[in-house]
C-alpha cells in the first residue's frame, strides 16, 4: 500500500497522484526514485522544482546500473544536467562506459554540461530552418508538419531547451503566416501515393529477405516514433532501458566481428496455429526493416511446446511468409538449440541464479504469489534434481526449473524448464523437459546474433527477464523493442476462439474466407501486395492499432483494379430474347481485359440471340432516376455496340417475369442510351459465394458490447451461396486463386473447391461504386 509520505514525495516531484500510485506498485522503480529524490533534496536544501522532478523520474525509470544513480543525481540537482537531451546523453554515456572510474571531463563534454544556448542562437536556427521550407510552408500554411521544423532546429542546437525552440517556431510561423483562418482548420488533403507497380522493382521471388525495394521503402516511410531511432548494430547500449555489464562492450565487439555490422531480425511464430492479419504486420516489420537496412531476417519456429504443435502449422506458416513475398535468410527452430539451452540452464544453477521448484502450476499463477519455499535450495541439490528431471524421474507438473529474478510487472521467478512427456516433432523422445518462452527466446536471439528483437507490446513485461538472462550468462544481449499489435474490428484472431468457431460450425476451417487468418484472406482472393500495402499504411507505432476492415479492402481494390482481368457474370439471371438479332449465328465479341488499357489484351465472348442480364437491370415500373431497361427506356449491352429496347414481357403462372423480348439496333444509330449493362450469352454455370462480416458488432469479444460472447454475435448473412450463377466462357480455364473483376458486380477469386466443369468463385470485395448507380 502507498504511504502518505511516499505519495507526498512523488507528487512533490510533479507526478500526478494516479501516476505516483502507479509508480509505487513497481518496487524497483519506487525505491530508485525515492533514493534520487532524497539525495536531490539534501543537495538543494529546498523543494524540488517540476523540471528537476521530471528529470529525476526519467533517470530512475531508465537507469539500470544503480551504481551510477548518485553520480547522475548530483548533476541533475546542481542543474548541470537541466534538460532531457542532456539526460539521454548521460544515460547513453554510462551504459557505454560500465567500468570505473568515469572520466568526468569526457562525460561532461559528451552531455553538454556547461554549454549555454542563447535565445539569439535559437532564433537564428529556427529562422534558417523556416527559410529552407518557406515555399512549402506558405502553400500548406498551418497544415505543414511543424514537427519537421522543430526536429531540424534541435539537430542544430543539440542542447537547447525544447520548449524554447517550440515557442520560437510558433512565433516565427505566426509572423510569417499571420493568424489561422478557417481553411487552416481543415484536414490536409491526402496525396495519392504511387502504386508499387509504378515503382521500378524486381519480382518478389528474386529478392532474398523480402519485398522488392519499392515495397520495403514504402513500409519504412510509414514507421513512427521510436522505430526511426533504432540503434545501429553494436550500439545496443544507446537504447533506453538497455542493461549493461562490465562484459557488455567486449561482447558487442565480438558481435560486430561475427556479423560485420549487419542488421539481423527474426520472425518467431509458434507453430500451433495459422498466421493472421496481425502477423502480417510483424512479418512486414521484421523482414522489411532488415531489407531496408541491407540486413537479413530469420524465420525461427518457437517449437518449445510439442503437445500443441502440428506439422501442418509449420508448412502453413512458411507458405504464408513466402506468399507475402518474403524469403527468409534461414529457417531455424528453437529446438536447434536445445543442447546449448540445457548447458546454459546448468550454468545458471551453478551461478546460483536458478533452482528446482516443486510448486504446482496453480501456485505459480498470478503476480503476487509468495516466494517458493525452495528458492534458497543449495546449488548441488538443484543440479542433481535438474538432472533427474532430464532423465524422466519426475511426473509432469512435479518439478520445474525457475530463474531467480523479479520481472518488471512484479512476477517472481519465471519458469525456465518444465517436464513434458510428449514426443517432439524434430527431436523425438530425446527430451522430456522443454524450455519456456521466457528462457528460450532471448537466448536464441543471442545465438543468432539478432540486432533488433521486435516484439508486440504484450512482451514488454518480459523485457527485464530478456536482458537479465543474457547478462547473467555473460552472452551477447540483443535489444528488445515492442510495438503495438494490429487488430481489426468485426474479427477474432485468437487460435482458441477460431477453434470454437470451427467446432460450432460457424466457419469451415482456419481458411474460411470470413476469417482474418492469412490462409483465409488468400482463399478469399486478397493479393499479398494489398496486405503488405495495408501494413505499410498502418505503420508501426507503440500504440495498439485497431483498424476498420474497409481500409484493408480499399488496399485490395487498389491492387485488383490493375491486376484482375475483366469478365462478365450474372448472379440473378433474367432471360432476354433479341427478336431481330442481326446475324444467322452468334457473333464473337472482343472484350478488353482492362478497358482502361487495351494494350493488356482482349478475350472473346459469344453474343447470340439469347442473352442473360441481372434481374435488377430491368423494372416494369421504375422509380424516378432509374436508368436501366424499362418500357420506353432502352439500354446498351456493354462491348457489343448494340442497344436493346423492350417489346414484350413474358411472365410465368405465378406472375413472375421469366423472359424479356427485345429488339436491338446499333448504338451509333440513334440517341445514346442512359446506361450500359453487362450480360452473358452461352455462359458457364458456376457457384458464387458472397461474403459479409462474420460478426454484427465492432468488438465481438467485448462483454460490454456483446454480453453473450462472440459466438452469440454471428451475422446470419455472412455467407450467401448463389448456386447457379452465369459467367462468360472466357473464364473456363481459370485455376484456383485466379482473380477477376466481374463488371459492375465486384472482384472475385477462384476457390480451391472448383473442379472440372464446375467453377466456384469467392467474392473478394465489392466495387467501390454502388452498382445501383451504374
Amino acid at each position: 500500500m502507498a504511504t502518505p509520505d511516499s505519495l507526498a514525495l512523488f507528487t512533490g516531484l510533479g507526478l500526478s497522484e494516479p501516476k505516483a500510485r502507479e509508480t509505487l506498485k513497481n518496487a524497483v522503480l519506487s525505491t530508485q526514485l525515492r533514493e534520487a529524490a532524497t539525495q536531490a533534496q539534501q543537495t538543494l536544501g529546498s523543494t524540488i522544482d517540476k523540471t528537476t522532478g521530471t528529470l529525476l523520474y526519467g533517470l530512475a525509470s531508465r537507469l539500470r546500473d544503480t551504481r551510477r544513480l548518485s553520480f547522475l543525481v548530483s548533476y541533475i540537482a546542481s542543474k548541470k544536467i537541466h534538460a532531457e537531451p542532456q539526460l539521454s546523453a548521460a544515460l547513453d554515456y554510462v551504459r557505454s562506459h560500465p567500468l570505473d572510474p568515469i572520466d568526468t571531463v569526457d562525460f561532461e563534454q559528451e552531455c553538454g554540461v556547461g554549454v549555454t544556448v542563447t535565445p539569439e542562437q535559437i532564433e537564428e536556427a529556427v529562422e534558417a530552418t523556416i527559410n529552407r521550407h518557406r515555399s512549402q510552408l506558405v502553400i500548406e500554411r498551418y497544415r505543414f508538419n511543424m514537427g519537421l521544423l522543430m526536429g531540424e532546429a534541435r539537430s542544430v542546437l543539440k542542447w537547447a531547451d525544447g520548449k524554447m525552440i517550440k515557442h520560437e517556431v510558433d512565433m516565427q510561423v505566426l509572423h510569417l503566416l499571420g493568424p489561422k483562418v478557417e481553411a487552416d482548420l481543415q484536414k490536409k488533403p491526402k496525396v495519392a501515393k504511387p502504386r508499387l507497380e509504378e515503382i521500378d522493382q524486381k519480382p518478389a521471388k528474386d529478392v532474398e529477405n523480402g519485398e522488392p525495394a519499392g515495397q520495403t521503402l514504402s513500409l519504412m516511410e510509414q514507421l513512427r516514433g521510436e522505430a526511426l531511432k533504432f540503434h545501429k548494430p553494436g550500439e545496443n547500449y544507446k537504447t533506453p532501458g538497455y542493461v549493461t555489464t562490465p562484459h557488455t562492450m567486449d561482447l558487442l565487439k565480438q558481435h560486430l566481428e561475427i556479423t560485420g555490422g549487419q542488421v539481423r531480425t527474426r520472425f518467431p511464430p509458434e507453430p500451433n496455429g495459422i498466421l493472421h492479419i496481425g502477423h502480417a504486420k510483424a512479418i512486414n516489420f521484421n523482414f522489411g526493416y532488415a531489407k531496408a537496412n541491407s540486413g537479413i531476417c530469420f524465420l525461427r519456429f518457437d517449437d518449445t511446446n510439442p503437445e500443441k504443435e502440428e506439422a501442418k502449422f509449420f508448412t502453413a506458416i512458411y507458405d504464408m511468409v513466402t506468399w507475402l513475398g518474403y524469403t527468409p535468410h534461414k529457417v531455424t527452430y528453437a529446438s536447434d538449440y536445445f543442447d546449448q539451452l540445457y548447458v546454459w540452464a546448468v550454468e545458471l544453477i551453478h551461478r546460483g541464479q536458478a533452482y528446482v521448484c516443486h510448486q504446482r502450476g496453480e501456485e505459480l499463477r498470478g503476480h503476487n504469489s509468495l516466494p517458493s519455499p525452495w528458492r534458497d535450495r543449495p546449488v548441488e541439490e538443484s543440479l542433481l534434481l535438474f538432472e533427474a528431471m532430464r532423465k524422466g524421474k519426475f511426473a509432469e507438473g512435479e518439478a520445474t526449473l525457475r530463474m531467480r529474478l523479479v520481472m518488471e510487472d512484479g512476477k517472481m521467478d519465471p519458469v525456465a524448464y518444465r517436464v513434458k512427456y510428449t514426443p517432439h516433432h524434430r527431436t523425438g523422445d530425446k527430451w522430456c523437459i522443454y524450455p519456456t518462452y521466457d528462457y528460450t527466446h532471448c537466448l536464441c536471439d543471442s545465438i543468432e546474433h539478432i540486432t533488433h528483437s521486435l516484439c508486440t507490446k504484450e512482451f514488454q513485461s518480459r523485457r527485464s527477464s530478456y536482458f537479465w538472462l543474457c547478462n547473467t550468462l555473460d552472452v551477447y544481449c540483443p535489444v528488445q523493442w515492442e510495438y503495438g499489435r494490429l487488430n481489426l474490428h468485426y474479427a477474432v484472431v485468437s487460435k482458441r476462439k477460431i477453434l470454437q468457431l470451427v467446432a460450432a460450425g460457424a466457419v469451415r476451417d482456419w481458411d474460411d474466407p470470413r476469417l482474418f487468418t492469412l490462409t483465409a484472406l488468400r482463399r478469399r482472393g486478397f493479393p499479398p501486395e494489398a496486405i503488405n500495402n495495408f501494413c505499410a499504411r498502418v505503420g508501426v507505432t507503440v500504440a495498439q492499432t485497431t483498424m476498420e476492415p474497409h481500409l484493408l479492402e480499399a488496399c485490395v481494390r487498389d491492387v485488383l483494379n490493375d491486376t484482375a482481368a475483366r469478365a462478365m457474370a450474372v448472379l440473378e439471371p433474367l432471360r432476354v430474347v433479341i427478336t431481330n438479332f442481326p446475324a444467322a449465328k452468334h457473333l464473337d465479341i472482343q472484350v478488353p481485359n482492362f478497358p482502361a488499357d487495351e494494350t493488356k489484351g482482349f478475350h472473346q465472348v459469344p453474343f447470340a440471340s439469347i442473352v442473360f442480364i441481372e434481374k435488377m437491370d430491368f423494372k416494369e415500373e421504375p422509380e424516378p432516376g432509374y436508368k436501366r431497361l424499362a418500357w420506353g427506356q432502352p439500354v446498351g449491352l456493354r462491348h457489343t455496340g448494340y442497344v436493346i429496347e423492350l417489346q414484350h414481357v413474358v411472365k410465368g403462372p405465378n406472375g413472375c417475369v421469366e423472359t424479356l423480348e427485345v429488339t436491338c439496333k446499333r448504338a451509333d444509330a440513334g440517341e445514346k442510351p442512359k446506361a450500359f449493362i453487362h450480360w452473358v450469352s452461352r455462359p458457364l454455370t458456376c457457384e458464387i459465394r458472397l461474403y459479409e462480416q462474420l460478426f454484427q458488432h465492432k468488438n465481438p469479444e467485448d462483454p460490454a458490447e456483446v454480453p453473450g460472447g462472440f459466438l452469440c454475435d454471428l451475422n446470419p448473412e455472412s455467407l450467401r451461396v448463389v448456386e447457379a450463377a452465369l459467367v462468360d466462357c472466357s473464364v473456363a480455364l481459370a485455376k484456383p486463386f485466379d482473380k477477376f473483376q466481374f463488371e459492375r458486380v465486384g472482384y472475385f477469386s477462384v476457390d480451391p473447391d472448383s473442379c472440372q466443369g464446375q467453377l466456384v468463385f469467392n467474392r473478394t470485395v465489392t466495387l467501390k461504386e454502388d452498382p445501383g448507380k451504374l
